[in-house]
């Protein structure tokens, strides 16, 4: 367990968090012995030394998880050094971080990815049991352990010690309370009330800097969902997606000012021209940001969405967690993949038809099982759709576009490159299933949309974009298309 304190410090309350001491009494240390000092992005060696202090019970697992983790992030960097624009070219180093340091020595990504093989390494130490299936959505989402299924940086939370990653990550499953922070009524972009929802990591460091936010208590009890500053009240109702200056994976996690003013209008649009596909959004019905000497800063920022509505029976898993964690629960791989394909990719492809391009990948994607078959999707999280500019809606940022091309990807690359295809990869491993009956079963849905079933896979080459001068500008490597046998 641990404390989250009014200026955002956290401490554990007891040496064994979860498995608390016969006494209060702190247990005895040996001469010399020191508590190590958090440190912001710590490596392994860090997290270890920092472990001791804060959650003892899981060092010997976090050492028996280090190797494995170190394997998966090594096996996702020599992917991208194998099919991306990198600089480099062969590879001994069986340490990812040995690696990443020899061909990029001084760059901030070597430090991105020992701390990415820490997280990893204290995210499988601190698992639920492979059997455990949840079917409370919060709780679902709290099983991911490995996060991105292809990025080196796939559990990097630059900025946050261990004490705040075991605090505030999903997969360490906390129970938090955001802070209401009350804002001058001429410093609220947005709607609703003029209240931000600050995450407790954030809401420490606004309050110092802005001191005329006031601090008007915590919310109610939240759980975090895969991306760590979206959260779901315990007790049920809307979901929030906070601004953490952090950064996770490939970018900080803040809410920009265009998603604060796109959010309620293209949900708007997207529920009509989804009404008669089996695709539910879910809305973001409110947003905000506080007006600082910037304009709408992103920093302070939140979006409220709409829960999903489940029937009772109904569970709801998100495609990059069903893939790690939902197998064992699959008799046919080819008949349940016929009928996510009749859900998700066929209906993907319409609403691509009339002008918009969903970003369907593994988090932003949920499906509702009943009886443990696909019954519908869920979508969230519309900062990354692309929209066709034709269809006239007040959108601001890089969301419209007058490129089909650029529509196409955003879709393929999300839909195709990375849902299908760890679908099609994990049904092969797991059920001994052909991989080329499987692309053929999401071919036949595709079938009316040629060009997706011939364009080379793009695939977003998420390490160089580490690596470039501007990393939030994207960068495209291509694959061939194993659906083209089929067109």
């Amino acid at each position: 367990m641990y404390r989250i304190f009014s200026d955002g410090r956290v401490t554990s309350v007891s040496p064994l968090a979860r498995h608390p001491p016969a006494s209060h009494t702190a247990p005895p240390r040996r001469d010399n012995d020191e508590v190590p000092q958090p440190t912001p992005t710590a490596d392994p060696a860090q997290t270890r030394a920092e472990l001791e202090n804060l959650r003892p019970d899981l060092v010997e697992r976090y050492d028996a998880a280090l190797p494995a983790a170190r394997a998966a992030v090594l096996h996702r960097l020599r992917l991208a050094i194998d099919r991306e624009p990198l600089p480099g070219a062969t590879y001994t180093e069986m340490d990812p971080v040995d690696l990443a340091a020899k061909l990029w020595p001084g760059t901030t990504l070597v430090t991105e990815i020992a701390n990415s093989v820490a997280n990893l390494a204290l995210a499988r130490a601190d698992a639920l049991p492979p059997a455990t299936l949840p079917t409370d959505l919060a709780a679902v989402e709290q099983l991911d352990t490995d996060g991105h299924p292809r990025h080196p940086c796939c559990r990097t939370r630059a900025g946050m010690t261990v004490a705040d990653v075991l605090a505030y990550a999903p997969e360490h499953r906390p129970v938090i309370r955001l802070r209401r922070l009350r804002v001058p009524a001429e410093r609220w972009h947005g709607t609703g009330q003029p209240v931000l929802y600050a995450h407790p990591w954030q809401a420490a460091r606004l309050l110092r800097r802005y001191p005329w936010l006031t601090d008007a208590g915590p919310t109610r009890p939240m759980r975090p969902l895969m991306s760590l500053r979206t959260v779901a009240p315990v007790s049920g109702g809307p979901h929030l997606k906070t601004a953490v200056d952090v950064q996770m994976t490939s970018a900080v996690r803040t809410v920009s000012p265009a998603a604060v003013h796109n959010g309620p209008i293209l949900s708007e649009a997207l529920t009509r021209l989804c009404a008669d596909l089996p695709i539910d959004i879910l809305a973001e019905t409110e947003a905000g940001a506080v007006i600082t000497e910037d304009g709408p800063d992103r920093r302070l920022a939140h979006l409220i969405r709409r829960a999903p509505h489940l029937a009772p029976g109904e569970t709801a898993v998100p495609l990059g967690v069903f893939a790690t964690r939902f197998l064992h629960t699959v008799d046919d791989p080819y008949t349940w993949l016929t009928a996510l394909t009749g859900i998700l990719f066929t209906p993907l492809a319409t609403l691509l038809s009339r002008g918009v391009a969903l970003e369907a990948h593994g988090q932003n994607t949920l499906v509702v099982l009943r009886d443990r078959h696909p019954v519908r999707i869920l979508y969230r999280d519309l900062g990354g759709v692309r929209v066709d500019r034709r269809l006239g809606l007040d959108l601001h940022g890089d969301l419209p576009t007058d490129d089909p091309t650029a529509l196409r990807t955003k879709l393929a690359a999300a839909a195709l490159g990375t849902v299908a295809t760890q679908l099609t990869d994990a049904f092969a491993t797991h059920h001994g299933a052909e991989p080329g009956r499987l692309w053929a079963i999401v071919a036949a849905g595709l079938r009316d949309h040629p060009a997706l079933l011939t364009e080379p896979l793009p695939i977003k080459a998420t390490t160089a974009m580490r690596l470039a001068a501007d990393p939030l500008q994207d960068i495209w490597i291509h694959q061939p298309n194993p659906m083209a046998v089929y067109a």
